[in-house]
């Protein structure tokens, strides 16, 4: 029974011998204490030099403007056909089935945040949508993209459970409830 009363206060003992204070009080200037560190000394600075950068990408610093859309024409300028329901993300969110290039196969949207856009997936699909990493809404478009965050697809709102469009390769894509 002693043994026993023995061995657990060596335990104890060697327990707390491996507990030290190994903070150290910045307060003091002492140079004595453990891990102290010397302030850095201040380096000389080389001199600044300064001048105009060339354009980027040639002889304008500004992309090409967008042309107009000519009145009637079938699209905006974002690219949405003038028939297009407004989207909000919300009401994406959820399964839906898709019909690709006469084939059929599920997508699940969410709103978790993936990249520039939000998760998704597909089950069943074939071609380009097998890829499908993550989605996002552009004005009145939604757009596909894969793992790599390349646009892979993009449908529009055409009714209130029915977006149609096309994938890259100009497959038709519909989803549907």
């Amino acid at each position: 029974m002693q043994v026993r009363y023995v061995v657990t206060g060596l335990a104890v003992v060697i327990g707390l011998a491996g507990c030290q204070r190994t903070s150290y009080d910045y307060s003091s200037n002492s140079n004595a204490g453990p891990g102290y560190t010397p302030p850095l000394q201040a380096q000389p600075v080389p001199s600044v030099q300064s001048g105009a950068l060339p354009p980027p990408g040639g002889s304008s610093q500004f992309p090409t403007a967008p042309t107009a859309t000519p009145p009637g024409s079938a699209t905006v300028a974002a690219g949405a056909p003038t028939t297009a329901l407004d989207v909000t993300k919300e009401s994406m969110v959820g399964n839906w089935r898709v019909s690709n290039g006469g084939a059929n196969c599920d997508m699940f949207l969410t709103l978790t945040n993936l990249g520039s856009g939000s998760r998704g997936g597909t089950r069943g699909c074939t071609g380009d949508l097998t890829a499908m990493g993550s989605w996002e809404v552009s004005g009145k478009m939604v757009q596909f993209k894969n793992r790599q965050g390349d646009t892979i697809g993009r449908v529009y709102k055409t009714s209130d459970a029915r977006y149609d469009g096309t994938t890259n390769n100009g497959q038709p894509l519909s989803l549907s409830r």
